[in-house]
This record gives structure tokens, sequence and C-alpha cells, in this order.
């Protein structure tokens, strides 16, 4: 597993590669049009919590795929407490991610989050994380499955 992790902070709009300790990168990016933290499919919101990249895509509509980790188990607990998904669905997305796997995405908490290249939407995504094309294949090209990502505030 490699050191580097990313940190991505909603309200700065901004994306850090760590490598380790030492910051390596540092990029402008474009969220989810709700500014709050996501609840369910649809709610325009990037979720915010513990994420790990699960999938990589290069033949993305969207130029670059690095698919996370969401729903994690935080956000399944949630979704059965508040009944959006049933015990079964909630037990699937615990076993992804103890298996470092992707969750299911179609669910009622939404899902297929992650970082792409530029959105149609020059302001604002559906819930991912877009940045250019120069930056999204920087990123895929150093990024691992299994590198976490921090989504804060």
């Amino acid at each position: 597993m490699s050191a580097r992790r990313l940190v991505i902070t909603k309200h700065a709009k901004s994306l850090t590669v760590f490598d380790g300790e030492e910051e390596v990168l540092r990029i402008p990016v474009v969220i989810g049009k709700n500014t709050a933290d996501k609840e369910r499919e649809g709610d325009l919101a990037t979720p915010e919590g513990e994420f790990y990249i699960c999938c990589k895509n290069p033949e993305s509509k969207y130029h670059r795929f690095l698919g996370l980790s969401y729903p994690n188990v935080e956000d399944a607990e949630r979704g059965l407490r508040d009944k959006l998904i049933t015990p079964t669905e909630c037990q699937q997305i615990r076993d992804a991610i103890a298996g470092k796997k992707c969750p299911p995405w179609k669910t009622a908490l939404g899902g297929e989050v992650g970082l792409h290249g530029p959105s149609p939407n020059i302001t604002w995504t559906h819930g991912c994380v877009a940045m250019n094309v120069d930056q999204i294949e920087r990123l895929y090209d150093i990024l691992e499955i299994g590198d976490e990502v921090t989504i804060l505030p």
C-alpha cells in the first residue's frame, strides 16, 4: 500500500496530496452544489468522512474516474437508523468496506462518488470532486486502489 493520501477540504475547494507527511500537490476542485454532507441519492452533496480509492476507470465520460468508498460504515449505520436502507444493504456496505472493496452504489444513500475530470457544470457537481484534465490525469497516474481519502467540511 502506498503512503499517499488525499485531503479534500470542501469549504476551501482544495485537494491536497500527501506522501507520508509531506504535501506533494495542492489543486483547486469543484464539489457538489449542496455544501452539506451527503445523506442520500440525488441531494447534490459531496460526502464527508474517511474513504479510500476503490476503483479506477480510464474510460469515464468525465475523462478519468477514481471511485470512492462511499457510502462508508458510518453512512450505512445512519442510513439504517433513518430507514433509508435495509439491514441487508447495511451489511453489504459493511462487508465491502471490511474487504476494502467498492460498497454498493445503488442504494438510497447514493453512490458512484469519486474524483474525475471536468464537469459539465463549471462551478458544481452532483456530489463528486471534479478538476481539470491535467490534474485528474496526474492523480490517476499516482494514486492506487486503497489510497486513503479524507473529505472535510
